[in-house]
């Protein structure tokens, strides 16, 4: 495949334009592609017409007559480019209109501290409030030089960076709407997202991916041009066939750093065009749901849901100008996106890293926050155990003993300040014992504790960082770990969002962080709780289904008007599809200061959240593993699990043939052994599943077939996944330990 590229070589970008070819009739088509606009000094170079023609016409290089053709339309946000739309007039913070617009804000409050360092790419990158600022302006500006139009979709597949950063605000900036993914998904999904979104060209992370998507891609897409955020053009593996335009960041960077500076002083290259603001409600990203196979769903994010989280995140994670953060979870997903465009609208300084060197920056570098999923604080708590366990016994016995009492005394310290979680309401009496009782052991027992902090946890707090929160969502929280973290003095407040939410609906704020729980709506969020069945509103302390409206709810998914309606009412009110229940408020006793938090307890779709912040559809694994004979039924769980696991009910007439088949068990035995049972059953769901996206680990092998009368199928024989759970609750928990 051979690809036609931009070579920058043949312009000369400054006051005197030199085109090398401006005496001859055609201009070579690989150096500007369709729709552009290049204005400089006394010429006006245009994109090419039909037959490639241009002619010279007053001292001007034009494509037919410049002044008989309409103004071209560009779209804007209001204060990022304030000096086009409102004359160099500055407006506050309150007059967001975009997202982009943060920009303009951040650099004008902290112009020269550091925004963002990028250490683990080539080449490295540290950046300024106000070269970032600029970054973006050139980005966007070269953009347009490109042909990138309002409301056009551009797809951005690439990891987490700051260029993808730069790149996602530059597309939105021009009233495009980019579409996200990351470089782990198949080539086909991506294609299938590309294609949905109808997306007309494609900003990807380096050469090594497009090479993969290459031969997909030029075969079953139409793509205007590629950018290759990373890398060089070089690095590409070049084919025999098909022409497509590529670029590189530095070429995109250095077209619109031109065409700025050219607009800027020139009054009659302003003139060729006419500006529109971005609209709070206009689309800025599609953000697909993971289950994109057969029937994607892409998320339509407005401006406004965006910027609903931005001005409302401050309450959970009080930043302030310099606090230090550590980046890691994939920019595409809607939890480490919205962080960040808060994060840098306070001020923050944000440092990119990666899952393998997570722990020597965290030491290095110290951050005040870390916002991750629950895998990451269940590994930095396997990470600390193992580090005791390596120590002498002596020295491990301690260690563990003063953890167990600090995990005693935050449990009566949490009694006694009312943030003990609880559906009971205490009489007045009851609840003053039980809070004097609570006080005097905690204060027993503080001594040892205080005495923990100085021998044991300080050490582990210098060695993780973390000095002011970590923020936990994508999944449910471990309670285990919750407890750890809390004991050990380092705050972790665990939150609860999705992607159609934009994302986050609830968290917990520092002043009440209750375990257990995910907080508190968020400013402007209405939560309720209603039956499946009847869809009536139940009363505080009720498990039902959690309902979401407010203003960072999404405007709906994308060319799905029914799956819309399915999800969304007239109201705005957005079904969840998790179970939950709101805590009662309470005027006394160890529960006072928890009314009105969000407690969840699963999902009631079928979907599965890993604590990798992963979405599974289990039906695929299931509706596979059911072509083997030797499995009856299968239900596949593992809800804010690292893996998934199954529960499964044998057919024990085909397990024994099977068994006897292998020479597991003697021709005449009557049964399999619990041992080999498991083992035979694993070998053969891994065998069936081995193609499935996810795999199976951990099985649990149950007797009891699913039936109606136990109340695990419904009476059209579909399987009950929650009462399921909730019937082997204990032997899925035992599952994973």
């Amino acid at each position: 495949m051979a690809y036609t590229t931009c070579n920058m070589t043949n312009i000369s970008l400054n006051s005197g334009l030199i085109l090398n070819s401006f005496n001859h009739r055609k201009i070579a088509l690989n150096f500007f592609p369709c729709n552009s606009k290049w204005v400089f000094n006394n010429f006006t170079l245009r994109s090419w017409t039909q037959n490639g023609s241009f002619r010279r016409t007053l001292g001007c290089v034009c494509c037919h007559t410049a002044q008989t053709e309409e103004l071209q339309n560009r779209r804007c946000a209001p204060l990022l480019e304030h000096e086009i739309l409102y004359n160099k007039v500055l407006l506050g913070s309150s007059d967001w209109k975009a997202v982009p617009d943060i920009w303009r804000t951040a650099a004008e409050k902290y112009a020269d501290r550091i925004a963002l360092i990028d250490p683990y790419h080539e080449p490295p990158l540290e950046l300024t409030y106000k070269q970032l600022e600029q970054e973006i302006l050139d980005f966007s500006e070269g953009l347009r030089v490109v042909g990138v139009k309002p409301d056009e979709k551009v797809a951005l597949f690439a990891d987490n960076s700051c260029r993808w950063l730069i790149a996602d605000q530059g597309i939105m900036a021009t009233g495009a709407i980019n579409v996200v993914r990351g470089s782990r998904s198949s080539t086909e999904e991506l294609l299938q997202i590309y294609k949905h979104s109808e997306s007309s060209a494609l900003l990807v992370d380096n050469p090594q991916l497009f090479d993969r998507m290459a031969d997909l891609f030029v075969a079953g897409a139409t793509m205007k041009f590629v950018i290759l955020l990373w890398g060089e053009k070089a690095d590409l593996n070049f084919g025999e066939s098909d022409r497509l335009l590529v670029y590189n960041y530095n070429e995109i960077i250095a077209m619109g750093k031109e065409s700025r500076r050219h607009l800027a002083d020139s009054y009659d290259a302003r003139k060729l065009f006419t500006y529109e603001p971005i609209c709070s409600n206009d689309v800025a990203t599609l953000m697909y749901t993971s289950g994109t196979t057969g029937n994607p769903k892409g998320v339509m994010i407005t401006h406004q849901n965006l910027l609903h989280q931005i001005k409302s995140l401050w309450d959970i994670a009080p930043v302030q100008a310099g606090d230090k953060f550590l980046s890691m979870l994939p920019p595409w997903h809607a939890y480490e996106r919205a962080a960040e465009y808060f994060i840098f609208s306070r001020g923050g300084e944000q440092m990119y890293t990666t899952v393998k060197n997570l722990k020597e920056d965290l030491k290095k570098y110290q951050p005040e926050y870390l916002i991750s999923v629950p895998l990451v604080y269940e590994t930095l708590y396997g990470a600390i155990q193992k580090q005791i366990s390596a120590n002498s016994v002596v020295r491990k016995i301690i260690a563990l003993a003063l953890i167990k009492i600090s995990l005693i005394y935050m449990e009566l310290k949490r009694i006694y300040e009312g943030k003990y979680l609880t559906k009971k309401q205490q009489s007045f009496l009851t609840a003053f014992v039980d809070w004097l009782w609570a006080r005097v052991a905690a204060t027993i027992l503080w001594p040892i504790h205080n005495l923990a902090k100085i021998l044991l946890y300080r050490k582990i707090k210098s060695a993780i960082g973390i000095s002011k929160a970590g923020i936990s969502g994508g999944g449910s929280l471990p309670m285990y770990v919750d407890k750890f973290f809390e004991a050990i003095g380092i705050i972790v407040q665990n939150g609860y969002g999705l992607t159609e939410a934009s994302p986050v609906v609830a968290a917990r704020r520092p002043a009440y962080n209750v375990l257990g729980s995910v907080g508190h709506p968020l400013k402007h969020t209405e939560i309720k709780v209603v039956d499946a069945d009847t869809n009536e509103v139940l009363s505080p302390g009720s498990k039902g289904i959690v309902k979401v409206r407010g203003p960072q709810v999404m405007k709906g998914y994308f060319k799905n008007p029914s799956t819309t309606r399915q999800v969304m009412d007239d109201d705005g009110w957005l079904t969840t599809g998790d179970l939950g229940w709101i805590a009662p408020s309470h005027s006394a006793g160890r529960s006072r200061l928890c009314g009105g938090v969000l407690v969840l307890e699963g999902r009631a779709k079928d979907t599965i959240v890993l604590s990798t912040g992963e979405n599974v559809e289990p039906s695929e694994i299931e509706e596979t593993a059911m072509r083997s004979s030797l499995i009856e039924q299968i239900v596949v769980v593992g809800q804010d699990q690292r893996r998934l696991g199954a529960i499964i009910v044998p057919n024990k007439e085909e397990v024994l043939q099977a068994a006897k088949k292998l020479s597991l068990i003697d021709a005449d035995a009557s049964e399999l052994g619990k041992e080999r049972l498991t083992s035979l059953l694993r070998e053969e769901l891994r065998k069936w599943t081995s193609k499935c996206s996810f795999q199976v680990g951990p099985i649990l092998i149950v007797d009891e077939p699913f039936t109606i009368e136990s109340g695990l199928l419904t009476p059209t024989l579909k399987i009950r996944r929650d009462v399921v759970a909730d019937r082997y609750r204990d032997q899925i928990s035992n599952l994973y330990k």
